[in-house]
């Protein structure tokens, strides 16, 4: 039986833009452009027409911009569908703040074939999309604009220690080979306090733990691996 195809729309107002990622994408093995909008409301309703399983979503849209949007597609009940930012980074102000909205992460527009195609599936499958460059930028936003001091560490009462530990490795950005090293523990373990973690923070994946993990002082700016 064959895998069904990852379904992604594509919302950006520059069609040079979307016709570049949709040329990319549809040549692609198991990905399907399902959708196009040029803005962030039209965006809103393929998601809620067509399910897709990945929208690349622009922030700065006519009628309703890419954080709004994103808000809307994420708040949704019953929504399944994950949102990876576009950005030039010529505005990164809104980092954050789309990670707060739900964002599973962010994609550089003059990002390579591969890492585009590789961006869809990583956040299809669940984890972030944050590489180091872009967690340094959004976290020393949110640090300094919101944050004009260090955060008193809050630890979460319903984590183990073991589990604590794994959230604090994954807020520093480790993935579950490097946090399976830092700890000595087995990936399949790994993984399994991970979804723990995620269960009993009520948190949508893996980027969500790093907002939670630095809102609430548990790592702090200059903590990170990269």
């Amino acid at each position: 039986m064959t895998d069904l195809p990852l379904r992604v729309v594509l919302a950006d107002d520059q069609d040079l833009v979307r016709a570049g990622f949709r040329v990319i994408l549809g040549t692609e093995d198991g990905i399907e452009v399902v959708g196009e909008a040029g803005d962030g409301a039209r965006a809103v309703e393929l998601v809620e027409l067509l399910r897709p399983d990945v929208v690349l979503m622009d922030v700065q849209m006519p009628r309703v911009d890419g954080l709004e949007a994103t808000r809307r597609v994420l708040g949704a009940p019953g929504n399944t569908t994950k949102v990876v930012i576009l950005t030039t980074f010529d505005r990164e102000d809104y980092l954050f703040e789309a990670l707060r909205a739900g964002a599973s992460g962010f994609l550089l527009k003059n990002a390579s074939p591969e890492d585009l195609v590789e961006s869809v599936r990583i956040v299809a499958r669940g984890d972030a999309l944050l590489s180091p460059e872009v967690t340094r930028r959004v976290i020393a936003e949110f640090h300094g604009r919101d944050r004009p001091g260090p955060v008193a560490a809050h630890r979460p009462p319903a984590l183990t220690d073991r589990e604590y530990e794994v959230l604090v490795e994954l807020a520093r950005g480790a993935s579950n080979a490097e946090i399976a090293r830092t700890l000595h523990l087995g990936e399949t373990t790994v993984k399994t306090h991970v979804s723990r973690v995620l269960g009993k923070l009520d948190l949508r994946d893996r980027t969500h733990a790093v907002v939670f993990a630095y809102e609430h002082g548990i790592v702090q700016p200059g903590d990170g691996r990269g």
